[in-house]
């Protein structure tokens, strides 16, 4: 049964993403790092001072991670690259998969690893990529139009990952030792009256946390994926979140669907006290 809460939802920053994307906590800086990704933008919110600002501008960016020293490990269109402190941006790789019509929504595993999603260009050539931390390149399965958001289990013997394609969260076995993915299972199924699951975050207590495209809403589940929580949000196209803030009660949303021609608070980054408390993100150590 869906649980009955009042949430406030704080708007942050609205530089009218298109698709405002993949949120990331930085727990040591007290920053927020979020991407518009069409734009090929990355935004840095400061939650201590309120000031916010654009650090990044070029080719677009499908999700990234931050990495054990600081920088950012940029997933690009067809390839990876470090964006330095300074700005300098170096290759690691490329020309990954021509299949691949850009990577989608990333996340680093407790080894340093990255598991990485795409959006195919044919029909159900996206999938999840495991980038290795020499930057060597797995591809782990297909099958998907667009792969989506991902995350561990607290006790990090579970992966969960979302299917925007078929409308549905699946969970598996993770092995931390080689990131191996095994014994998928269906989970989370969501109506056509819900919106498009999107990206994920998981609390503290495993319960999951499912942010809907073209659903004005976050939803929240148990670890059995029985629908406990809804936070209802003021614009339809609810990207991603992440849980931040000090203690991790905090989460912070991105939106899309904003435009520069028209002044709404689609694409706005928002933030909303919970309840629960969130997991520390885990870094990416790819060719450091």
């Amino acid at each position: 049964m869906t649980e009955a809460h009042t949430y406030s939802v704080e708007p942050l920053a609205n530089y009218h993403c298109e698709t405002g994307e993949n949120p990331l906590w930085d727990q040591e800086r007290q920053f927020v790092y979020w991407t518009d990704i069409p734009k090929g933008r990355l935004f840095r919110y400061d939650a201590r001072t309120g000031e916010h600002e654009q650090v990044y501008s070029g080719e677009p960016v499908g999700g990234f991670t931050l990495q054990r020293d600081g920088s950012l490990l940029l997933f690009r269109v067809n390839e990876i690259l470090v964006l330095r402190p300074d700005g300098a941006l170096e290759m690691i790789v490329d020309r990954i998969d021509d299949d691949m019509e850009r990577f989608n929504d990333v996340i680093a595993d407790p080894e340093g690893r990255v598991y990485a999603g795409t959006i195919g260009k044919r029909d159900q050539s996206g999938g999840v990529y495991l980038v290795h931390v020499d930057g060597k390149v797995k591809n782990l399965f297909k099958g998907t139009g667009c792969s989506n958001g991902m995350g561990f289990s607290p006790d990090r013997k579970h992966f969960y990952w979302t299917c925007s394609t078929r409308r549905k969260i699946f969970r598996f076995v993770y092995e931390q030792s080689t990131g191996e993915l095994t014994q998928r299972h269906e989970l989370i199924r969501a109506g056509s009256d819900e919106g498009t699951p999107d990206g994920l975050a998981v609390d503290s207590k495993a319960n999951i946390w499912s942010a809907r495209w073209g659903g004005f809403a976050i939803r929240q589940y148990t670890p059995a994926g029985e629908q406990i929580g809804r936070i209802d949000f003021p614009v339809g196209k609810v990207s991603s979140l992440i849980f931040g803030g000090q203690d991790l009660d905090e989460l912070y949303v991105t939106t899309a669907g904003g435009s520069d021609d028209a002044d709404t608070d689609d694409g706005t980054l928002y933030r909303v006290k919970v309840a629960e408390r969130g997991l520390p993100e885990f870094r990416s150590h790819v060719a450091c």
